[in-house]
């Protein structure tokens, strides 16, 4: 008879990664001014763990010291313990990994702080085996009864360098943007290159789809065939690689090796979404119907098992899924015994295991096969003396059987909550899929995902939520959230020319003024002034595997000042750049969101209105042109938009390429517009 576990106060939770420790012994609470009372009341440290429903590292130290009765005793005595989602709190999250770093360099998931009553770190550090986890609890505990002044002493000093870290000072002196600042930085962070297999020169490898966004801007731009050539093996290498799922498509978190071929196969939203921007731009540029064919597939992933039926994305699918002996193991749903790829293909084994590398080179461990590519279509094709129809047909046939046999697997957790600002960025990857590839299909999707953006997420006083699950939207908006739905419904409007979503961007960034800006040093807090107060008001300002917000506001700031011919949006965005100079140039990889919009400072950034009754046809013409300086105004009839104003001529379309406030005379031929941007860029 088995014995029914006792919840802790996570149960009534809607995040699937605190429902996940809803039944350890512990007594999780969620994070709270109640439960941060709770904890000044009882003058007893607070605990707070943190982590991610696909956290791989997370579930091993939840099985090991979490679901450990004498490991939950010692938490329950001695601390308050509090579960925080990172990925519905990254604010809590920011402040506690910003204590870690400083006290030991390094940070990661789980995360583990403990802290004093009211939220000042003491102690951290990430995952930790349960004899020595239960160690460093039982010292910390005793020494806080014993010695209160010291621990509180220390966590003075901590918190002051928390607040340190987070200072960004106003740039009071002139800032002249240049293209040779921009060469430099590039130039100092290419030492970094692994010319060879992509990416950067160490493992783990990461696909920070921002970094390679602008270095395919910046080679394009300044015809730097060397690095685009890098930008274009490492897309490559990608695709080709195992962290790329060859039978369902879509790209896990970041390879743990040199070769992009064994990940954490965990999946996330905000890759995905970010990707498919880049491999479609990317196209764009080099017509590689490789980088298509990856967007396709990975947009195919994401419908079929991350796409809510209202329109809004899921965030996450676990790493770790149940083998068939029925215990958790990384990997599981994803890789192949040699065995049973032969009895699925038959025939075909010999010529798929070339293929996909079923060898000492797609070897991974215990048996296990994982799917990789090392060679193009094209040059398979050749060795193999088979025509590239023939292999596409057979690549088509291959996965579909595996992923019907997939499919029999006990499949990962998923995690279902909906975020705001992972729905933007994947918003913006649809919208650029459908400039680049005209598929009304993935047009459809996005408009779907706007109007679920704008019906579930968006508040009567025009604020945004932040999370959305069971059918409810909770916990006030970051700055994140505004950012990415600000970019989105920019880029959906520049597609479809329907003034009402760059309306709905007007609104919310003039919201965001309201509620984040900082007048002091001209850049805007993470949190709004409607959210408890944390120890810190952190400024995120470094781009990582997501660009940062104030980057992203920066950017916003910029196209919508000159979209409205707003000043204060554009003197805004100049500001907050100018903060940032003297920190971009020796960390480029750190910054690259930065460089983007550096680079609209430095040279010319057009602005081309199209006016008349097939301004969507003269639209669809210029998309295909790469053209990462511009912004697109149109419209099919009279507009009220300063760029259109005034330049409505009846049974004419016309294009208008206007930069520094001086337009070109109008055309109504396409290339003509384009020659006159080439001309000038």
């Amino acid at each position: 008879m088995s014995i029914k576990k006792k919840s802790n106060h996570l149960i009534s939770e809607t995040s699937p990664y605190l429902l996940q420790h809803a039944y350890n012994p512990v007594d999780w609470f969620a994070w709270s001014s109640e439960t941060l009372s709770k904890a000044k009341k009882e003058n007893k440290l607070l605990l707070v763990s943190i982590g991610y429903s696909s956290c791989h590292w997370c579930h091993v130290m939840e099985k090991e010291s979490f679901e450990n009765d004498d490991v939950a005793s010692v938490m329950n005595h001695h601390y308050i313990n509090i579960k925080v989602d990172r990925e519905e709190r990254p604010d809590v999250d920011q402040i506690y990994m910003n204590a870690v770093q400083l006290m030991t360099g390094a940070g990661g998931w789980p995360l583990n702080c403990i802290a004093l009553p009211d939220g000042r770190p003491v102690w951290g550090g990430t995952y930790l085996k349960k004899e020595e986890w239960t160690t460093i609890l039982n010292q910390i505990g005793d020494f806080y009864q014993k010695n209160p002044e010291k621990v509180i002493e220390y966590a003075e000093k901590l918190t002051e360098g928390i607040q340190q870290s987070s200072l960004i000072t106003l740039n009071t002196e002139k800032t002249v943007f240049t293209k040779e600042y921009v060469n430099e930085t590039v130039k100092k962070w290419s030492i970094y290159f692994d010319e060879e297999l992509g990416g950067f020169n160490k493992a783990p490898k990461f696909p920070m789809p921002n970094n390679y966004h602008f270095l395919l801007r910046h080679a394009s731009q300044n015809k730097n065939e060397s690095l685009l050539k890098y930008v274009n093996t490492t897309l490559t290498k990608m695709a080709q690689g195992g962290i790329f799922d060859h039978v369902g498509g879509g790209f896990s978190r970041y390879s743990v090796d040199t070769k992009w071929h064994i990940p954490h196969f965990e999946k996330m939203l905000y890759d995905n979404g970010q990707l498919v921007s880049l491999f479609a731009d990317a196209f764009l540029i080099t017509k590689n119907l490789l980088y298509k064919e990856t967007v396709y597939d990975t947009l195919n992933f994401i419908e079929r098992e991350m796409l809510d039926a209202s329109g809004g994305f899921y965030t996450a699918i676990d790493a770790d899924s149940l083998n068939d002996k029925s215990e958790l193991q990384e990997g599981a749903y994803y890789v192949w015994r040699k065995e049973e790829l032969q009895t699925l293909l038959k025939n075909d084994f010999d010529l798929f295991s070339d293929y996909y590398n079923i060898n000492s080179y797609g070897f991974w461990e215990h048996g296990l096969y994982h799917l990789i590519k090392n060679s193009s279509d094209e040059n398979f094709a050749k060795n193999h003396r088979m025509s590239i129809s023939e292999i596409k047909k057979k690549v088509a046939l291959w996965k579909s059987i595996l992923l019907k046999e997939r499919e029999k697997r006990k499949y990962p957790r998923l995690d279902d909550k909906i975020l705001t600002s992972w729905n933007g960025i994947m918003l913006k990857g649809y919208v650029d899929t459908y400039r680049v590839f005209n598929d009304q299909h993935f047009l459809d999707v996005a408009i779907k995902n706007a109007h679920f953006l704008e019906m579930q997420m968006l508040k009567e006083d025009g604020t945004l939520y932040r999370n959305y699950k069971n059918g409810q939207a909770s916990i006030n908006g970051y700055l994140e959230d505004y950012g990415t739905v600000i970019d989105a419904l920019i880029s959906l409007y520049e597609v479809t020319l329907n003034d009402k979503w760059l309306t709905l961007s007007k609104n919310l960034t003039d919201t965001c003024f309201d509620y984040f800006f900082n007048l002091s040093t001209g850049m805007f807090y993470f949190t709004s002034n409607k959210d408890l107060e944390l120890i810190v008001r952190k400024t995120e300002t470094e781009d990582n595997v997501m660009p940062s917000s104030n980057s992203m506001m920066a950017k916003n700031l910029f196209k919508l000042g000159h979209f409205f011919e707003n000043e204060h949006y554009i003197n805004t965005s100049k500001q907050m750049l100018s903060n940032m100079t003297s920190t971009i140039q020796n960390f480029g990889s750190a910054y690259s969101n930065w460089l983007d919009l550096y680079s609209n400072f430095s040279e010319n950034f057009f602005e081309i209105a199209i006016s008349g009754e097939n301004a969507k046809e003269k639209l669809l013409e210029l998309n295909q042109k790469y053209i990462p300086n511009k912004l697109i105004c149109g419209s099919e009839t009279k507009s009220s938009l300063p760029l259109l104003k005034n330049r409505y001529v009846e049974n004419k379309t016309q294009l208008y390429v206007c930069v520094n406030k001086i337009c070109n005379l109008p055309t109504e031929k396409t290339n003509v517009a384009i020659n006159q941007i080439i001309e000038k860029a």
